[in-house]
């Protein structure tokens, strides 16, 4: 795409309602309107509705920090997303996730993880080959982390699925003109 779908909003460009929703993103973790947000506040009550879902899935999860990226990550490498794999990998990093596991996904083979890592790869590698997760890989999750974790670990991979389809639509740039990370 040659420029973005959804231009980059100003203040003199939106609405009250909009820029009270760029208001409560900037105001909380995410610091400022940022990635899918740029295209979600050109709908505002969407914008509102999807920023308090996801500060709930990334910040407030009972999930380990390095086990939501790892959703995350999968998710982006599912539907090709640059921009969520640009951030999403350095997360990961951050949070502990092995570099291992991130090439192979990056790679797109089948990361050697083990442990908790492995549950959750199982469990989000069925939930995007077939929209539903086996049996297996169920249990497994809810036998680690609880029937709430295994809830939040299936709207992790589609609130980021959704993401992933707004950022690849939109056409916005990723940050700082980089390469981009996937093949």
């Amino acid at each position: 795409m040659a420029q973005a779908r959804f231009p980059r909003l100003t203040q003199e460009t939106m609405t009250s309602e909009q820029r009270d929703v760029a208001a409560a993103i900037s105001a909380g973790p995410r610091g400022e309107v940022r990635g899918p947000f740029i295209a979600l506040l050109h709908h505002s009550a969407l914008a509102r509705h999807l920023q308090g879902l996801g500060e709930q899935l990334r910040w407030k999860s009972k999930l380990p920090q390095r086990l939501v990226e790892l959703a995350v990550l999968l998710t982006a490498r599912r539907w090709t997303c640059q921009h969520e794999w640009l951030i999403h990998a350095q997360l990961a990093r951050k949070a502990g996730l092995d570099a291992g596991i991130i090439d192979a996904l990056r790679e797109q083979r089948e990361p050697r993880a083990s442990g908790e890592e492995a549950l959750v790869y199982a469990f989000c590698r069925d939930a995007h080959a077939t929209g539903r997760v086996s049996d297996e890989a169920f249990n497994a999750v809810r036998e680690r982390f609880g029937l709430d974790g295994a809830l939040e670990l299936l709207v992790l991979s589609g609130y980021y699925t959704m993401m992933a389809m707004v950022l690849n639509t939109a056409g916005l740039p990723l940050p700082g003109d980089v390469a981009r990370p996937l093949k």
